[in-house]
This record gives C-alpha cells, sequence and structure tokens, in this order.
C-alpha cells in the first residue's frame, strides 16, 4: 500500500488494516524480532484519527527503530537492561515531533541490532529479522525490524538510523529505498547514542515517490536548476552478478569515473572500515564503559565481543588513524568541486544466510558504507534487483541532503519505472 492509498482509509478502518497486515505479513517468531511495540487496535485508532487533514503525511503510518523516544514509553535499544539505567521518556523525540506535525501516525516501534552495533538482523535477545522474501537470510541491520516492516509491506515506511550503514545495507538486502541523514541534525539528537561523531538518522520506502514525500516533509525544500554531475565508482570486492547489476542501474543516473578519480577515491576509500573502526569503537566505549561491567551478563554475546575490542583502543591508535581519516575527508572535499554526487554499491552481495554473517562479510560491508559515514555525508540508497531474485543497491551520495540531487535521482527512478 502507498501512502495514498493509506488516506483513503477512515482511522477505524486503518487501524484495523495495520493489525492485519502485522499478523498476515510476519509470522509469530517474526513479529517477535521485528515489534518491540504494536498498541492495539483501540489505540492506533485513535492516533490515526489525531492526524490532521491538510499536512502532508496525514494518515500515513510508520514505525520507529527503538532507539527513539515516545513520551511515558520504555526505550530498550535492542537490550535487555537500558531502561533499568535510563529515565522513562518525558518527551517525544524531535524526529518523532517533526513527523507528528507533517501528519504521520507512529504505529509502534521496532526492534534492532542490540545497541545499533552490527549490520545484521542478528539480535540475540528478540530473535533475529529475516527476510520476508528468503526465510534464513538476514534483513541487514542494525534497523532490522524498521526494514523488514516495510519491505513485509506492514508499513509504507519505518525510521532507522544510520552509523556505519545500518540504513543502507538493510535496504539494498531488502529491496526497499532508504534515505542516511548528516550526523548532528536535529532529528538524531535525542536517539541513544552508538558513536555521536557519526550517527544519522533516516528512514525506508517502499517506493521513489514515498521516499520523495518523506524527504519533501523532513528534509525539503530542494534547490532547482541545471541537472547534477555525477559518476560511478565501481568497488572492488563485489560479488560478480552485484557488479553487473549495479553497473547497469548506475548507468541511468551517471557516467562511469575516470581512471584519475576512481584511483584516487578507491585509494582513500581503501582503509576506511579500519578507521572508522577505531574512531567509531572509542566513541562507542565512552558511552558503555559505565555499564560494561554491571550489565555484562546481560550484553549479547556480539556485543559482550565488541565491547571487549573496543575497550582496547588506545590513544595511539586513534591518533594514528587520523591522517588516513583527514585525507579521505580531503578527497571528498576534491571530488565535490568537479561533482555533485557519487554513485557506488551499497553492498557487496546480496543478503546474507545466517551461518555468512561472519566478521570478514562485515568488513566487506563496511568497506563501501564507511566512506561516506567518515566524511558525515548523506546517501539515499536505490534497490537494485538481482536474477535470483534478491537484491543489492546503489548508494547515491552528495554532499548536501538540501541539494537536488536526491529529487533528481528519484524522478529519474521513477521515470524510468513509468517507462518500463
Amino acid at each position: 500500500m502507498t501512502f495514498s492509498e493509506w488516506q483513503q482509509l477512515a482511522p477505524e478502518a486503518a487501524a484495523r488494516e495495520l493489525r492485519r497486515r502485522t499478523e498476515a505479513f510476519l509470522s509469530p517468531s517474526q513479529r517477535r524480532a521485528a515489534l518491540a511495540v504494536l498498541p492495539e487496535e483501540s489505540e492506533l485508532a485513535a492516533a490515526f484519527a489525531g492526524s490532521r487533514p491538510g499536512n502532508p503525511l496525514r494518515g500515513v503510518p510508520y514505525l520507529l527503530k527503538d532507539l527513539f523516544d515516545v513520551a511515558g514509553m520504555p526505550t530498550y535499544a535492542g537490550s535487555l537492561f537500558l531502561p533499568e539505567v535510563r529515565a522513562k521518556p518525558e518527551s517525544d523525540s524531535r524526529i518523532v515531533q517533526a513527523l507528528a506535525a507533517a501528519g504521520a501516525v507512529m504505529a509502534g516501534k521496532t526492534h534492532l541490532f542490540e545497541f545499533a552495533w552490527g549490520l545484521t538482523g542478528e539480535n540475540a535477545h528478540y530473535g533475529d529479522c529475516e527476510h520476508p522474501r528468503f526465510p534464513g537470510r538476514t534483513t541487514g541491520g542494525s534497523s532490522s525490524g524498521s526494514a523488514l516492516a516495510v519491505a513485509a509491506d506492514v508499513v509504507p515506511f519505518a525510521v532507522g538510523t544510520d552509523t556505519g550503514g545500518s540504513i543502507r545495507v538493510p535496504a539494498a538486502f531488502c529491496g526497499i529505498y532508504g534515505y542516511r541523514g548528516t550526523p548532528g541534525d536535529a532529528l538524531i539528537s535525542d536517539a541513544v547514542p552508538l558513536s555521536p561523531r557519526f550517527d544519522t538518522a533516516g528512514w525506508f520506502t517502499r517506493s521513489a515517490a514515498d521516499m520523495r514525500s518523506v524527504l519533501d516533509a523532513l528534509v525539503g525544500p530542494f534547490e532547482g536548476g541545471p541537472a547534477p554531475r555525477g559518476c560511478y565508482v565501481e568497488m572492488p570486492d563485489l560479488e560478480p552478478q552485484v557488479a553487473v547489476a549495479c553497473r547497469a542501474a548506475a548507468a541511468g543516473l551517471a557516467r562511469l569515473a575516470d581512471e584519475s578519480t576512481r584511483g584516487e577515491l578507491l585509494a582513500r576509500f581503501a582503509p576506511a572500515a579500519e578507521v572508522y573502526g577505531v574512531l567509531a569503537g572509542a566513541e562507542t566505549w565512552k558511552i558503555h564503559k559505565k555499564w560494561a561491567e554491571r550489565h555484562r551478563a546481560q550484553y549479547g554475546p556480539l556485543l559482550q565481543d565488541r565491547l571487549e575490542r573496543a575497550r582496547g583502543i588506545s590513544p595511539a591508535q586513534v591518533a594514528a588513524v587520523e591522517p588516513s581519516f583527514e585525507a579521505l575527508v580531503l578527497a571528498w572535499k576534491r571530488f565535490f568541486q568537479a561533482y555533485d554526487f557519487l554513485v557506488i554499491a551499497a553492498s557487496p552481495f546480496p543478503a546474507l544466510a545466517k551461518a555468512d554473517c561472519t566478521p570478514a562479510n562485515r568488513l566487506r560491508m563496511l568497506d563501501l558504507t564507511t566512506p561516506a559515514s567518515l566524511a558525515g555525508l548523506p546517501a539515499l540508497t536505490i534497490p537494485v534487483p538481482l536474477p535470483s531474485g534478491l537484491s543489492t543497491g546503489l548508494q547515491v551520495i552528495p554532499s548536501d541532503p538540501r541539494s537536488r540531487v536526491f529529487a533528481w535521482v528519484l524522478d529519474a527512478v521513477e521515470s524510468g519505472a513509468a517507462k518500463s
């Protein structure tokens, strides 16, 4: 269902339809894995009734990643213990307020990879989120419950976060659209942090038109002007089917980068995953060190391992990666002097089976996502279907989310879809 189809329903019918879709499209185990909070039908009907006519997202339901606060509702962040160490929220997060002002209806909260510290749909406490059409394969994460709910068509959009790829990877795996904002903006300012230097807010939609509607409501207005200049860089270590599909999909948006541009970017991007691991890990340890010993047994095994590694990051290690970090940021600045946006793959492979959610494959994903994360850049993920029925995605990366790039790209995608 599109935004406009939801908007045609009366409040009681919308509430009933949302509950029906939850039960029909998600198995009991996947409901537990994906949904942290789902209000009763009467509460949902009241929420739909409270959405005022005339607002751009009036009557459109969404689910909220459980890193953001809703007044009077505990925020778990995919963990077991966060409400024990954090006061119950007395007000809504800024993104919830902004969406309410635009008329959107908060229809529940979603689970995530514990404390948003991972790129798969795994969670030791609530269960793993699986691809809705390929059980046994991950949705990707950390915004796993939000991605699953949109991919399964339970809701037309859902809020997530992206620090090192937590919107871009699940959007690619699930074949949906994903938007990643910029660090430090108002929409991420009061979320439970992972690494404040790199944390961003964003969302998923099933269609380009609906993505444009949310962008217009929360990010716009967009600048006008001529068609933006972009180029496509084929990243190393892509699976052959992904490389072929991404190259074909990118051809409608941007030309191939010249050898000089490609060589410069690949050289500066090469250490990005390592640099990100050190800088983000050091920040995350500062947040968790006050809980790490007292609540160690309440963290899942993956988090316990990551905490131990983050604990060991020294000031000398941070200093050692700073030159690579600065060189990468400078390379982006030089790139944007010649181009308006870069297109690269969002995942090196389609959705992974549980057994393939390994540290090595995590690094392969971070190789693609961390170049934009380190530079604090926004990104739009465009789904790219594969012959197998699975999917990957393209990252479209401009220097500013308010530039004309995202509007132009979404218009181009819609136009291409209409022609096909």
